[in-house]
């Protein structure tokens, strides 16, 4: 990959996009295009038209989604499929008609079936039922997998789709209405040692097992596809290896230094029971993640205290 090409990495200031833009950044890549939402909307067809015929991308970086947790998905089922599609329509149609060559689409594992042999491989795409909590999401994902392949197919264009498992790292969202299953934790085990409560609550039975993958781990990824000029197809990106839900909040509250009981609520959902990505694809072509749990849990509780201790600051001053 040229070290000049010009790179648009859509919804940089996510914790993906962000991700991105500093690993770009760390190997050399000076021609980062980026905008925030206020410059451009990419639900706004007109707009992302105008800004591709502008602005002379090279290679597109579509990290910018709707995300959010089990609950945010289970009760914004509408939004979370509108914003989604409309954002990849947008922008892989716009990047095509702009003669943009090579385009990454960040999809997520959610697109698996529920019940899913173990470990997931990308070809049981759509061999079964999605998880319900989250089909939304993952059918606008599909559609945006889907949409790279054809696009591929008919017009000979270079668009690789990536598929991370449970993505966490700096930047994360910690809203505890809207966020994933391991910045909540941290956010609830921090709120938990800083009041001394006896009991910290988590959701579900705290038998799904999950797969964790820092988020600096998939942009290098992201660089290792790139810069290996793979033009096509989809690539699961993880670690190969999971945790029970249980496992993770002693995992989390052993970091943060909380030393309360955990207490689990199994009247809220599980979700999938589990899901573990086939890594073999990537590993056989020489790259594997670097950053193990405990590690990428401490490094994101200290971004998360960096963060949470100035906003505490600001609304006591």
């Amino acid at each position: 990959m040229d070290k000049e090409a010009r790179i648009y990495v859509a919804g940089h200031r996510g914790m993906v996009g962000s991700a991105l833009v500093r690993e770009l950044d760390a190997h050399g890549y000076r021609n980062i295009i980026t905008r925030t939402h206020a410059e451009l909307d990419l639900t706004d067809q007109h707009a992302v038209n105008a800004f591709f015929h502008d602005a002379r991308v090279d290679i597109v970086l579509l990290a910018a989604a709707r995300v959010g947790g089990i609950l945010a998905n289970a009760t914004q089922p509408a939004r979370f499929l509108y914003e989604n599609l409309a954002i990849e329509t947008n922008v892989i149609h716009a990047a095509y008609r702009a003669q943009v060559a090579r385009l990454v689409f960040f999809g997520s594992s959610c697109i698996y079936p529920k019940l899913c042999p173990q470990p997931i491989r990308e070809e049981y795409l759509l061999s079964s039922a999605l998880e319900p909590t989250n089909d939304a999401y993952a059918i606008a994902k599909i559609a945006g997998l889907k949409m790279c392949n054809a696009y591929n197919s008919e017009y000979g264009t270079h668009y690789v789709s990536l598929m991370p498992t449970n993505l966490y790292g700096p930047n994360d969202n910690y809203d505890p209405r809207g966020s994933h299953v391991l910045p909540a934790l941290i956010r609830k085990a921090h709120e938990a040692k800083a009041a001394h409560a006896p009991q910290l609550t988590v959701w579900g039975t705290g038998t799904p097992r999950r797969e964790f993958l820092h988020v600096d781990d998939l942009a290098g990824a992201t660089r290792f596809l790139l810069e290996g000029d793979v033009g096509e197809g989809v690539y699961n990106v993880g670690v190969g290896e999971d945790l029970s839900i249980r496992e993770l909040a002693e995992c989390v509250a052993r970091i943060v230094g909380y030393d309360g009981e955990l207490v689990f609520d199994a009247t809220k959902p599980d979700g999938t029971p589990q899901k573990l990505l086939d890594v073999s694809r990537l590993a056989q072509m020489g790259w594997r993640a670097r950053i193990g749990l405990e590690e990428g849990i401490a490094r994101t509780y200290e971004d998360f205290c960096s963060h949470h201790c100035e906003l505490e600051t600001a609304s006591n001053g």
